[in-house]
């Protein structure tokens, strides 16, 4: 009898969770409105945290003629995270986001060294198969004030720059530590 109970009881909880919202959570992956514009992801920050650079110059936020470098930060989907660490690939809708921020070296009590400072821009790259022809694509969301990221368009020098470049499909791997002997390791690294 109890048996029985339990296979009536469990599914009836399991329902009950998903209709409260504490069940199994909406896809984290890469949402559009009807122009195309990619959303903005404002819950970015409890993304997975792959990387921190400082003074990369690359790309259309690289520092030019500023004496102070840039840090770049970078933050991956945690379902595409998590893909990423079984297959060494990323899955279809991995949405990253690169945080441009300035930096700063003498402020408060620090005397050397850079801290991270003002945003100076934020920008996306996409995996969607049945959306982009080339499989990947490239937003900007400006300064961070803007709902929607505009497309970047495929002649932009992002598109060959990740083509050629990237480690594990179309993406800088090769700047991302954790996830780096994990390409090695699957035999995904480029």
């Amino acid at each position: 009898m109890r048996h029985k109970i339990a296979f009536v009881v469990a599914p009836a909880l399991l329902a009950a969770a998903v209709l409260l919202g504490t069940g199994p959570s909406q896809s984290d992956g890469p949402q559009f409105n009807a122009k195309g514009e990619l959303l903005f992801p404002a819950n970015y920050r409890e993304w997975v945290f792959l990387s921190s650079g400082l003074g990369m110059n690359y790309g259309p936020l690289a520092a030019k003629g500023e004496e102070t470098p840039r840090f770049d930060n970078v933050f991956v989907t945690p379902s595409a995270y998590k893909s990423f660490l079984e297959t060494g690939r990323w899955p279809d809708k991995t949405m990253l986001l690169i945080e441009v921020r300035s930096s700063e070296s003498k402020g408060s009590i620090n005397k050397a060294g850079h801290y991270q400072s003002d945003l100076a821009g934020i920008e996306a790259e996409v995996k969607d198969e049945s959306r982009f022809p080339g499989k990947w694509a490239f937003f900007s969301f400006g300064d961070g004030t803007s709902p929607t990221g505009k497309q970047r368009p495929a002649t932009e020098a992002c598109y060959s720059c990740h083509a050629e470049h990237g480690a594990v499909d179309n993406t800088f791997v090769q700047f991302y530590p954790t996830l780096l002997s994990v390409a090695k390791a699957k035999g995904t690294l480029k």
